[in-house]
């Protein structure tokens, strides 16, 4: 059995060096990726509308449409036949790179391009086939997303192709080599319940995207649809800073505009082209995730626990964890190492209703407490009024020893 301190020293040599095989994803720490998960209109005022909401790119662009994205100040997936019209069970590997090369000669030099859109929730027997086209972008596009979304874990297995989530998840890893790893749940319920898979899927994909060195993105919900109630301040709060806790690196919402189609409400953007409150809470949501990229970006994630009721799949503070409870219950925790050495704690607020105090206490009492400020963006002592967190809120707090 090795000294816990050369077991810390251990895991935070590890966590340095794991952070580091991702950092040529992140070489601006200042850009943090949120998107809409629409195709915005090619109209620089909508594009404009989109930043202002702190989105930081614009969804799904033709390429005639990158200009506009570039004025506007955000990137762009960018979405074309050449890479997103196959029959994915059936791919010509050599025409798929011809058209890879065509595009990626037409935009590849674009500065507003983030990746290139495959496909969206596919099923196991089509990661052969969308290997090939990911393969070409990779290497015609070096740095590019080969932008693949994959199912909830709350898909049926016969969606999946295959026996079980965690399959579906290794064989996409193992047969696309994906840089990154983007699902979507959605999992705000009307009569104000929670999805349970909302946390196994965390779960799942953190434990996935950790062992094989790589990032994920969640999409979550921004619109009302079906049986999904319409989207609080808090619940967006909600989804964007569990998702952080667990160590995401991207956030995406479903969606921006509303769909002319069924029950869709209270999207940010209504059907007759209106801004709705939700657009505004959306905007306060994002311009905070923006303020905390930059330390976000150059965290790993090394535990993530729940205090209080702990939900199927999850775990209370194990016995190397930072914080031992949080002063109340239902809070969320997780714990990051900093590139340089540094330890800091996220604790959310999984409350939807009640604004609490989130003061966590630690194994180990630190000399000094201080949050980076989701309005600045500096370290700021985390102390008085600080400590209180709304509704779903998230704080992201650097203990010092």
């Amino acid at each position: 059995m090795k000294p816990a301190s050369l077991l810390r020293t251990t895991a935070s040599t590890c966590a340095i060096f794991l952070l580091s095989l991702t950092q040529h994803l992140h070489a601006d720490t200042n850009f943090f990726p949120i998107m809409p998960w629409n195709t915005p209109p090619n109209d620089p005022a909508v594009l404009q509308r989109i930043k202002d909401c702190g989105f930081t790119i614009a969804g799904f662009v033709a390429p005639s449409g990158l200009d506009n994205c570039e004025k506007a100040g955000l990137k762009a997936i960018v979405s074309d036949v050449r890479t997103a019209g196959y029959d994915w069970a059936n791919v010509d590997e050599a025409k798929a790179r011809k058209n890879v090369e065509s595009l990626v000669a037409e935009v590849g030099n674009h500065p507003a391009v983030f990746g290139y859109n495959l496909r969206d929730e596919p099923p196991a027997g089509w990661f052969p086939g969308l290997n090939k086209v990911a393969s070409a972008i990779k290497e015609l596009a070096p740095g590019k997303w080969p932008y693949i979304n994959l199912f909830p874990d709350y898909a049926e297995n016969w969606q999946l192709g295959a026996t079980n989530y965690a399959e579906y998840l290794e064989r996409f890893i193992e047969l696309c080599h994906p840089q990154i790893i983007s699902y979507d749940n959605y999992s705000i319920m009307e009569g104000g319940g929670l999805r349970g898979s909302y946390w196994t899927n965390l779960e799942a994909v953190r434990k996935a995207t950790l062992k094989h060195h790589i990032e994920f993105w969640n999409i979550v919900l921004s619109v009302a649809h079906f049986n999904y109630r319409e989207p609080s301040a808090a619940d967006l709060r909600f989804e964007a800073f569990t998702t952080l806790a667990y160590g995401g690196r991207g956030l995406a919402y479903f969606t921006y505009f509303a769909p002319q189609v069924g029950n869709y409400r209270a999207a940010p953007v209504d059907q007759f082209g209106h801004e709705t409150p939700t657009w505004s809470h959306l905007q306060s949501v994002n311009l905070q995730v923006q303020k905390l990229g930059p330390t976000l970006l150059q965290l790993t994630s090394d535990e993530v626990y729940h205090i209080g009721k702990i939900p199927r799949g999850c775990q209370a503070p194990p016995t190397n964890s930072l914080v031992s409870t949080v002063g109340g219950d239902d809070f969320l925790v997780g714990d990051f190492t900093h590139r340089d050495g540094s330890r800091y704690v996220m604790v959310v607020n999984k409350s939807l209703t009640s604004s609490r105090p989130g003061w966590p206490q630690f194994r180990k009492g630190p000399k000094r407490l201080q949050h980076v400020s989701a309005y600045t963006g500096a370290l700021t002592p985390f102390e008085g009024e600080y400590i209180w967190l709304a509704p779903g809120q998230g704080v992201l707090i650097k203990p010092e020893w």
